[in-house]
């Protein structure tokens, strides 16, 4: 298994700051991980979990990673954790009978899953005496409810219970939670950490690199794209995208609007392509010194980004195409 927080690679920052919490044996009780999906937040979180828990931890308070503790802590294959001290929040991940619920949380982390797994346990020491640790997946995704629920909780937690809040979007969080985490960035990965990344998990080389050009800072997102057939179709999404973007006929922009009827599973990572792509427009249009055309790409590299944010949200497929297309046509 090993000690997961030093295998995070291209978040420098946010893992030193984590590294010198766990020497100062001075971890902070709530943090939020913010930033891209794909990017090493889940891996980060369950390595301090891992620290935190671990039975033999080093001098410099990392987990040892080969304790029984450090082997529980890490979800293996998607499962959760073995470990009694790990807790997972989700939507949907738990049968709505084991959260007290009758039907199926389809759009929100309810108060339900709170209750249960955070506020039944909150005045209890940890199960085996080390920590307790909760990993909050999608943060953004805490209904109103559930979320002011948390609040006293996150402020006031009881000796040794930590908690790890995971999000592509901070925005969506309300401010009161954001007011009692301390957030950490995960930012893109470099193209050269992402293939490095799926080498180490077996991709070829070749095909690792090709993947992590498209990828837009995302393993996530370069994972899917290590199929030829799924590259070759991003590759041509970009390429039609930027002509319905110039072409005096608006009808190819709204074919290509139709995309949103893929749903959102392919989206992502076919926009992830075009982000990329309008990011190296605007830097060889500011290396060309042509400034008017790098603010264009830039303002196009937003709209973009902004589409796959609200992908990864709430937000209807089709229609957040159509204004991505609309918006594009009018830059």
């Amino acid at each position: 298994m090993g000690a997961l927080l030093e295998t995070v690679l291209g978040q420098t920052t946010a893992i030193e700051t984590l590294l010198r919490g766990l020497a100062a044996r001075k971890t902070h009780h709530a943090y939020l991980f913010e930033g891209p999906s794909g990017v090493g937040k889940e891996r980060a979180a369950f390595g301090l979990a891992q620290a935190l828990v671990c039975e033999a931890r080093t001098e410099q308070g990392t987990a040892c990673g080969t304790c029984s503790a450090c082997e529980r802590a890490v979800p293996l294959d998607g499962a959760l954790p073995r470990h009694p001290d790990v807790i997972v929040l989700q939507r949907g991940l738990y049968d709505p009978s084991q959260i007290g619920r009758k039907s199926p949380e389809s759009r929100e982390i309810s108060i339900d899953q709170v209750r249960t797994l955070v506020l039944s346990r909150s005045a209890f020491p940890p199960h085996e005496g080390l920590a307790k640790v909760f990993v909050i997946r999608d943060a953004d995704e805490l209904s109103v409810s559930s979320a002011n629920a948390l609040l006293k909780t996150l402020e006031e937690p009881t000796s040794r219970t930590h908690f790890v809040l995971l999000t592509a979007r901070k925005a969506a969080l309300l401010s009161t939670i954001l007011s009692r985490t301390l957030a950490l960035r995960f930012g893109h990965l470099a193209s050269s950490v992402v293939a490095k990344i799926l080498v180490g998990r077996g991709v070829e080389q070749a095909a690792a690199e090709a993947a992590a050009e498209l990828s837009g800072g995302s393993v996530e997102v370069a994972l899917a794209l290590t199929d030829p057939d799924a590259r070759s179709e991003v590759e041509s999404f970009v390429a039609r995208m930027h002509e319905a973007r110039v072409s005096p006929d608006a009808g190819l922009g709204y074919s290509l609007a139709e995309e949103g009827k893929k749903g959102k599973s392919e989206l992502p990572s076919l926009l992830a392509g075009l982000s990329i792509s309008l990011a190296k427009a605007a830097n060889d249009a500011t290396r060309a010194g042509d400034f008017e055309e790098a603010v264009k790409s830039t303002v196009r590299f937003d709209l973009v980004e902004q589409a796959i944010v609200k992908l990864r949200g709430n937000g209807s497929a089709q229609l957040v195409m159509e204004a991505l297309v609309i918006g594009l046509r009018a830059t």
